[in-house]
């Protein structure tokens, strides 16, 4: 895949077309360098779901709900994907309302606009959706991808006409893949990838690398078409729930 279109991919995950975002929200600002926040500012009755332990301060007019996306019918679902049964509901109960999100964790965050396509996160990856988002548990499409990809079996997939904000330990790096074309990752260095990838594992190879190689048995391979955001780091066991919520 050439650098034009790497460098497109990258474009859409850190910007987005100023109509889009008017239709969402007044504004969204990415901050930091070491561990990034989201700063955002909502209109009167516009609203967001937000990872649990993500919301790290807000306006007086905010007001948050824990709900489960989706109903009760999820629950159980989203409580194997490791990332809890509920998230915060956000909700503006004035005009130009604002809230600031983290990741709890150093890294990057990136925006995706979901008209786009629809995406599938690891476990932390995903911070918030503003708009008609849904969010859903998907399934690893291999017993082995589920054991061995690093990611679980249960992944939480991002859809509908909103714009996501993800989560990228470390720095992050985009890749753009063609129909069929594959890519070999280490275990969790995968973050979020578009929903048209299929993901699942290979082994390493040979006694010594598996002995001694330092990436264990397996690695995670990802084919197109579609593209993926992997992080440099791999994520520190979750710390959500610390904010005060």
């Amino acid at each position: 895949m050439s650098t034009d279109e790497n460098d497109d991919v990258l474009k859409d995950l850190l910007s987005l077309e100023h109509n889009k975002l008017a239709e969402y929200c007044h504004e969204i600002e990415l901050r930091g360098e070491i561990a990034q926040i989201a700063s955002i500012r909502l209109k009167k009755s516009q609203n967001l779901w937000v990872s649990k332990g993500c919301l790290m301060g807000h306006s007086p007019g905010i007001s948050w709900q824990l709900k489960v996306p989706g109903g009760a019918g999820k629950a159980v679902g989203r409580m194997l994907s490791g990332e809890g049964a509920a998230l915060t509901y956000v909700t503006a109960n004035e005009d130009n309302e604002w809230l600031c999100l983290t990741a709890n964790q150093p890294g990057k965050l990136a925006t995706w606009d979901l008209s786009k396509g629809s995406i599938v996160c690891t476990r932390g990856a995903f911070v918030a959706g503003i708009g008609d988002v849904d969010i859903n548990v998907t399934t690893a499409r291999s017993a082995g991808a589920a054991l061995f990809g690093g990611a679980g079996l249960f992944l939480q997939r991002i859809s509908g006409t909103g714009i996501a904000i993800v989560h990228g330990s470390g720095d992050f790096v985009e890749k753009s893949l063609a129909e069929g074309e594959k890519l070999l990752v280490s275990t969790g260095n995968l973050a979020v990838f578009s929903a048209s990838v299929k993901y699942g594992v290979r082994g390493v190879g040979g006694c010594t690398k598996k002995l001694f190689g330092g990436e264990g048995l397996f690695m995670t391979e990802l084919t197109g078409p579609g593209w993926v955001m992997l992080q440099s780091l791999k994520k520190m066991p979750a710390q959500r729930g610390s904010t005060g919520q």
